[in-house]
């Protein structure tokens, strides 16, 4: 049984993507939060930002969940709101990568890391997200390349989720319905959707994909209507 960790599992899409997971994977999530319990899930209290990671030997897969949507003006924006999304959504994650960099290597494991479709698809009020977003997809890119035959990186590029951190963009029908009009499908993303692709990206049936930026987007990116 593989051991999966996913960092920031207690609720959204990591969360759906333990759900998937829990019956067939041994689990190691890492939260702020305990999610709920199972055999197979061992949690561990951590925010990330500032706490020392749990040493671990076994690590076959690695999904880094935490981010931020911070939607201001860039005129409203502050230097600190750029520091703040920076160190959840990229030096979180690095920080992480450095802990369980051996256990992955030893395992040939397979990281899964989240980026936007705002760094596909210029959006207003999105710089200090999309600056920080990308990063993560080069970030991808670069440790593919380093790593490859050892380790697999790839990252999935979401539009709006339904999920926690994303619930003031969907706080009543009307945004709701705008939200799903902005796409050619005419819909937003259940966390589960999300959370499909994460796990297929986990797995030996991707054994051949490293290095790749996915965009899950209900048609923003790529289809006009």
């Amino acid at each position: 049984m593989k051991t999966i960790v996913v960092v920031g599992g207690s609720s959204g899409i990591g969360k759906a993507i333990i759900d998937d997971l829990k019956d067939t994977h041994k689990i190691i999530n890492i939260s702020r939060t305990q999610p709920e319990t199972h055999q197979h899930i061992t949690h561990y209290t951590c925010d990330i930002t500032k706490d020392e990671l749990p040493e671990l030997e076994e690590v076959h897969g690695l999904v880094y969940c935490p981010g931020s949507i911070n939607l201001k003006s860039f005129s409203r924006l502050k230097i600190a709101d750029f520091q703040a999304d920076l160190e959840i959504n990229v030096i979180g994650a690095i920080k992480t990568l450095k802990a369980y960099e051996g256990a992955l290597t030893k395992n040939k494991g397979s990281v899964v890391l989240f980026s936007t479709v705002a760094s596909f698809l210029g959006m207003p009020f999105h710089a200090s997200i999309a600056t920080s977003k990308s990063a993560i997809e080069g970030l991808t890119k670069s440790l593919a390349a380093e790593y490859a035959t050892k380790i697999r990186f790839n990252a999935i590029a979401p539009t709006v989720t339904d999920t926690p951190l994303a619930a003031r963009l969907l706080r009543n029908e009307k945004q709701q319905e705008s939200l799903q009009n902005r796409h050619p499908l005419k819909k937003y993303l259940k966390a589960e959707e999300v959370a499909g692709l994460a796990t297929f990206l986990l797995s030996d049936v991707a054994a051949s994909m490293t290095g790749q930026i996915i965009p899950i987007d209900a048609g923003i990116v790529s289809v006009k209507m």
